[in-house]
């Protein structure tokens, strides 16, 4: 059960984006725009005018000068839910719940056309449009799910049949539509026009265009059913630059991509054809309908319903980032000036971001949800404005500046970000600091279920974490009462050949942080003498967030050649209970894997860095010994009775010989092939449970850790390689005090196990070993011995090719040799996941070894390529 009385910790905000606010105010509001307290839901704006659409089925034309209502622009029987401008044809374009676009000319304020999508009524409202220059195409997302287009050259106007020009006085027929001229269910009765579902707006014939109707009806040439499984809320335009190298890039860039966003959670790109449109790719956003989007050369902004904007690739075709703008507040607008992004929610307020996605602005725009925004130039052709319209009935110009204007080098300069709180360090962190520190202060201790919460919600909190950083994630099962499993896949660009697929393994859980020998809370990331300081930052938080935030920089730099996995688990730091059948069952969602990378450990010393290939296995058991009987006093029974205690002492005894060594038969043996062994070439000869020796090759590496350590070989030796046995506690029943001879007396054993002892085989011996001792003390007591946990060895390959990447890697990163190490203690998972996924495993610590500062992740020059720092 979880102790009430112990609260948990306060759950971080979700998002990794750095609060970078100035001491300057939020933009300068420079007007507010008000017309009948209409929401207004579309907006529009070129030099000299602001466009405004809402619910009053009017277009407000406001002089851009003076701030004032110029015209409205009448013929509309519904909501105006779309604006675009086509600047060279001097047209405006406006969508309409009345299921027609109008074409109005900007310069006389006089309608041009009337244009009846395919279907008419039947396309349902008309959310968003998009204007191509090149093609002279206006492209119309429907209710209906369709995508429609019509073209204006002159070639194509000259093409219009009869059927696509009407000047009569009826409104022209339309299809039946099976869905807006349905009936309902139990009537059985087939769609038509008389179901009446939707209203017909009245006769086009009442709208005269110099007393000629000009009505363009869509072919169904030029419609493409389906196009989404939702309603296509917005869609923007893009340079199509892909394809093309020299000169032939310079023509490409004249064509454009469609984007399309809709309630299906999907982001599909549209190849601009003369012949219309292809569809080339879809994106999948996962985070609730596409409500609004933005884009900047080949990087696309999607808003989402829930609060996420995601951040797409066009020539790679990948997801490279996600913004938490704020969680379940949808985002309906963005604006795009220069390199800032500008988001406006439906808690009316509008965030600015800069280009590495931290929040340089934040402010209440409106009284209501947001909903429509552009971004225009001042009046004076030398600024630039930021203008919202709102359902609060106000249009509303805002000053903003280009971040080349901004300074923003000396904002971030002057700016600090406390990521540690009041006692702790101040600084102007990167995404990864700032991100661990929200990481670490979450206490995920998984060997106390007071915590048990805090493990499930910094499981949660790693799946949004590694969502912004771009990869797809979700949170798998293990049992009824443990940790949720964090997968997270980077998907690497796409290429003519597949992509290695490497696993990244880790664990958000930690061991417990008694005060004691604390400067500092430890669940509050504090810096000292270059150096910051928290539970958990090496193992395994720290190399979590810096893998994380090394797979999203180079999606960013579009250099991400691999797909990379994060499977990181709750509880090892207790075992892994449930890692492995987690693992069997959801083994389809992981994929087939070529290669397993973790960070679990620290480097020898301070420099240079090292790469563990090796790793002791381990065997936990627990021996009790009871009475049977209650607790009794020694100053009457002691004597008489057969003490437990006794018993225990002398049992633990016969695990020792007399040279100090183990003295379960055959557990300290040596192989004589062991040079085979070391180089991953062992036959089949080696018996079990026998310890491999010490090769020639290894006998060198130890000569150099002992010059670097100023330790005997010998030491690290016996600490990396050779099997061992520790009694760690023993405990009693009863109150423990002097006068009690306890009823009951438990032990806790373990044995470390190197190459290669079998596992399964050593804890066998270990119960055989306690039994048949305790056999020959003929004691009425009971012995109960019982295998907790068992992790076994693993030794990597040192001549594969991907060790021999990563070894050339860090050479490459840091200008130095590595070295080759190995550890003492034990990770179960590992040799685990190469036995389940058949593929090599790779360990690259990134903490160093500090003394005093066991915890220390990384110097302020993370990224500086200094080589100090183990995240360098």
């Amino acid at each position: 059960m979880v102790d009430a009385s112990i609260p948990s910790a306060v759950v971080p905000h979700p998002s990794v984006s750095r609060p970078i606010h100035s001491a300057a105010p939020p933009p300068r509001l420079l007007h507010s725009l008000g017309h009948e307290n209409k929401s207004v839901l579309s907006l529009m704006a070129d030099a000299d005018h602001i466009y405004t659409g809402g619910q009053c089925q009017d277009i407000g034309v406001w002089d851009k000068h003076t701030f004032t209502l110029e015209t409205s622009l009448r013929g509309h029987t519904g909501s105006i839910l779309a604006l675009e401008l086509a600047e060279e044809k001097g047209w405006l374009f406006s969508a309409s719940g009345d299921s027609t676009v109008r074409v109005w000319s900007i310069v006389t304020f006089q309608p041009v056309y009337i244009l009846n999508p395919y279907l008419e009524t039947g396309a349902g409202d008309l959310f968003s449009l998009a204007w191509n220059p090149v093609t002279q195409v206006i492209y119309i997302g429907c209710q209906n799910t369709s995508l429609q287009w019509q073209g204006f050259c002159k070639f194509q106007l000259g093409r219009f049949t009869h059927e696509q020009i009407s000047s009569g006085t009826s409104t022209p027929s339309r299809k039946v539509h099976k869905f807006f001229d349905s009936y309902p269910q139990y009537t059985h009765r087939p769609a038509d026009l008389q179901a009446n579902n939707i209203s017909l707006p009245p006769s086009l014939s009442q709208d005269t265009f110099g007393g000629t109707n000009s009505l363009l009806n869509i072919p169904a040439t030029n419609v493409i059913d389906s196009a989404h499984f939702g309603y296509v809320y917005c869609m923007t335009l893009i340079p199509s630059t892909r394809e093309g190298t020299g000169g032939n890039a310079q023509r490409q860039a004249q064509n454009y991509y469609l984007v399309t966003g809709s309630g299906d959670e999907t982001v599909k790109l549209w190849r601009c054809d003369p012949s219309g449109l292809s569809m080339s790719h879809s994106f999948d956003c996962q985070h609730g309908a596409v409500l609004s989007l933005a884009a900047s050369g080949e990087t696309i902004y999607a808003g989402c319903q829930d609060g996420h904007v995601k951040v797409l690739d066009v020539e790679t075709r990948t997801l490279v980032r996600s913004i938490i703008v704020q969680e379940n507040v949808d985002v309906l607008s963005l604006s795009i000036m220069q390199s800032d992004l500008y988001t406006c929610s439906a808690n009316g307020r509008i965030h600015r971001w800069s280009s590495s996605f931290d929040c340089t602005a934040s402010w209440q725009a409106h009284d209501g949800i947001v909903l429509s925004s552009v971004v225009s130039c001042s009046p004076d052709r030398k600024s630039s404005c930021l203008i919202t319209g709102a359902n609060d009935g106000f249009v509303k110009v805002w000053a903003v500046v280009p971040k080349a204007d901004d300074n923003l080098s000396q904002l971030h300069e002057a700016c600090h970000v406390s990521i540690c709180g009041p006692r702790a360090l101040t600084f102007a962190g990167d995404t990864m600091t700032y991100a661990l520190s929200k990481f670490v202060s979450i206490p995920s201790v998984s060997s106390d279920p007071s915590h048990r919460e805090d493990c499930r919600q910094a499981a949660i909190w790693l799946k949004k974490c590694l969502n912004q950083l771009g990869a797809q994630s979700t949170l798998l099962p293990t049992y009824e009462v443990g940790s949720p499993l964090v997968l997270g896949t980077f998907h690497g660009t796409q290429g003519k050949h597949p992509k290695p697929r490497i696993l990244f393994y880790g664990h958000y859980d930690v061991i417990s942080a008694p005060p004691e020998g604390w400067a500092s809370d430890p669940f509050i990331v504090s810096g000292h003498n270059g150096y910051l300081y928290g539970r958990g930052v090496t193992d395994d938080k720290g190399p979590i967030m810096a893998v994380a935030c090394a797979a999203a920089e180079l999606l960013q730099n579009r250099a991400l050649g691999v797909d990379l996995v994060f499977l990181i688990e709750g509880e090892e730091e207790t075992g892994s209970a449930g890692f492995i059948d987690a693992i069997k069952e959801h083994k389809h969602l992981i994929g087939d894997i070529d290669a397993i990378l973790l960070s679990n450990s620290t480097w020898i010393s301070d420099y240079p860095p090292c790469i563990t290939y090796g790793l002791r296995g381990v065997v936990h058991s627990t021996v009790e010994i009871a009475s049977g009987a209650p607790e009794l006093h020694s100053g009457v029974e002691g004597g008489a009775a057969q003490e437990p205690m006794f018993d225990m002492i002398r049992l633990l005894a016969t695990l020792m010989s007399g040279e100090e060594k183990v003295a379960i038969p055959d557990f300290c043996s040596f192989t004589s092939n062991a040079r085979q062994f070391m180089f991953g070439k062992a036959d089949a000869t080696s018996a079990d449970n026998r310890v491999r020796a010490q090769t020639e090759a290894e006998e060198q590496l130890y000569n150099v850790l002992s010059k670097v350590t100023q330790k005997p070989g010998s030491v690290l030796s016996s600490r990396w390689s050779e099997p061992s046995l520790t009694v760690h506690n023993i405990d009693v029943s009863g109150p423990g005090n002097s006068t009690v001879i306890p009823g009951k007396v438990t032990a806790k054993v373990s044995l470390r196990i190197v190459p290669d002892q079998e596992l399964e085989s050593i804890a066998q011996s270990l119960l055989d070993h306690l039994k048949e001792s305790f056999d020959k003390f003929r004691s009425p007591n009971q012995l109960s011995v019982s295998i907790d946990h068992t992790a076994d060895w693993w030794l990597g390959n040192l001549d594969g090719p991907w060790f021999k990447a990563l070894e050339t890697a860090v050479r490459d990163e840091w200008n130095v040799e590595p070295l080759l190490i190995r550890e003492g203690g034990s990770i179960p998972s590992i040799p685990y996941l190469e036995k389940e996924f058949s593929c090599p495993a790779l360990h690259l610590p990134l903490g160093q070894s500090t003394v005093g500062s066991i915890f220390a992740v990384c110097s302020f020059d993370a990224y500086s390529n200094k080589g100090s720092s183990p995240f360098a």
